[in-house]
């Protein structure tokens, strides 16, 4: 077991991906305006961390600019601050959150970021599919459960192509948006 958690962690970040967007095309810039039908979103977003990263999704409804308004956050870390707890989640599955982690929504630590934009009766759905898996995941471990096969599983709801969950935050991040034609 170790080796397959060592082995997922051999690769290296690249420098910050650029912002994607996309709707019912894709777009290649974060600035658009949102549609009237199209301001919500769900962001699939990758961030440095200590160690091999984090990714997560960003939510919620943007204004006539294109920016977030009091944005919500979903991912699976563990519940602890602690190193022994993070180390020991390698090992065996320790307590989990589900929610924001420090350096989520500061765009000096993003990797990859793929934001989507939704329809009010769309992001209801997903946002509904997010709470119950907020509810159903009380453990974090790296190499069964992680933070990309929580995004995973949003991913899924949505209808779109998942990559392999052992890649980096970062990559996996990526992957997605190119799997998904964003």
């Amino acid at each position: 077991m170790l080796a397959l958690v060592a082995a997922s962690c051999q690769s290296q970040d690249n420098k910050p991906q650029p912002t994607f967007v996309s709707n019912d095309r894709a777009l290649s810039t974060a600035a658009m305006p949102a549609r009237a039908a199209q301001r919500h979103f769900i962001e699939f977003r990758s961030r440095y961390a200590l160690t091999y990263g984090h990714s997560y999704v960003i939510f919620g409804r943007l204004n006539q600019a294109g920016r977030m308004v009091n944005p919500e956050v979903a991912g699976l870390a563990p519940k602890s601050d602690d190193p022994n707890v993070y180390v020991l989640g390698h090992l065996a599955p320790v307590p989990a959150t589900t929610g924001w982690t420090d350096g989520d929504l500061e765009d000096a630590y993003r990797s990859a970021s793929w934001r989507v934009l939704v329809t009010e009766a769309e992001y209801r759905k997903v946002v509904a599919s997010i709470r119950k898996l907020q509810a159903s995941s009380p453990l974090w471990h790296a190499s069964l459960y992680n933070c990309n096969a929580f995004v995973a599983d949003i991913a899924r709801s949505m209808g779109y192509k998942t990559p392999g969950t052992w890649l980096r935050p970062q990559q996996f991040i990526t992957k997605l948006r190119e799997m998904n034609g964003g």
